[in-house]
C-alpha cells in the first residue's frame, strides 16, 4: 500500500467527519450522511480493493462515532462496507464510459441511496417500526435530501480534486 494514497484517504475522511457531525438531525436523530460523497471520492480517485476495505471500514467507523441515531453505530459499520463495494464495482463498470466528471455525480446519486437503503432497513429492523411506513418517511426526508446533497458535493469537488492530483505527480502516478 502506499503511504502517500493511505494519507490522502485519511484526509478525506477526516473532510467528510466534520461535515457528517456538524449536518443537523432531521428526523428521529437521522441526518444526511455527507461522509459518503468523501468516501466515493476516495474510492474514483484510487479503485483498488486494497484501499476500498479500508477507506470504507473506516468511513464507518467515523460516521458510526457521529452519529446519534440509535443503533446507527451497528448499521453504519455494516452499511459502509457494503455501499463501498458496490459503489467500486459500480465504478469499474462505468469508468471507461463517457467522462467521470458525469459519472461521479451519477454514481455518487446512486451509491447515496443504496448505503440509506442499507442502513434504514437495518435500523427499521432492529427498533422493530414497521419497515414501509417509515421506511418510505425515512426515504423521503433524509436520503433524498442527502443525495441531492452529496452529488452537488461531488460536481464541486470532483474536478477541483482531478485538477490538484494533475498537478501533483506523484499521487498521479500512484493511482494506475
Amino acid at each position: 500500500m502506499n503511504l502517500r494514497v493511505l494519507i490522502v484517504l485519511s484526509l478525506l475522511v477526516g473532510i467528510g467527519a466534520v461535515l457528517h457531525a456538524v449536518a443537523p438531525p432531521v428526523i428521529m436523530g437521522v441526518k444526511p450522511d455527507m461522509l459518503l460523497s468523501m468516501m466515493f471520492l476516495g474510492i474514483i480517485l484510487f479503485p483498488k480493493i486494497k484501499y476500498v476495505l479500508p477507506l470504507s471500514v473506516l468511513t464507518g467507523a467515523a460516521s458510526a462515532l457521529t452519529t446519534a441515531v440509535p443503533g446507527g453505530q451497528i448499521s453504519n459499520m455494516i452499511d459502509k462496507p457494503i455501499t463501498a463495494l458496490v459503489f467500486l464495482g459500480l465504478f469499474l463498470l462505468v469508468k471507461d464510459i463517457g467522462k467521470r466528471t458525469i459519472s461521479a455525480p451519477i454514481l455518487t446519486a446512486i451509491g447515496t441511496m443504496l448505503s440509506g437503503t442499507i442502513f434504514l432497513s437495518i435500523i427499521l429492523f432492529f427498533l422493530g417500526i414497521d419497515l414501509d411506513d417509515g421506511f418510505l418517511v425515512l426515504f423521503t426526508t433524509v436520503v433524498l435530501p442527502a443525495t441531492l446533497i452529496n452529488t452537488i458535493i461531488m460536481v464541486i469537488v470532483y474536478p477541483i480534486v482531478q485538477t490538484i492530483l494533475k498537478r501533483s505527480q506523484p499521487l498521479l502516478t500512484q493511482q494506475n
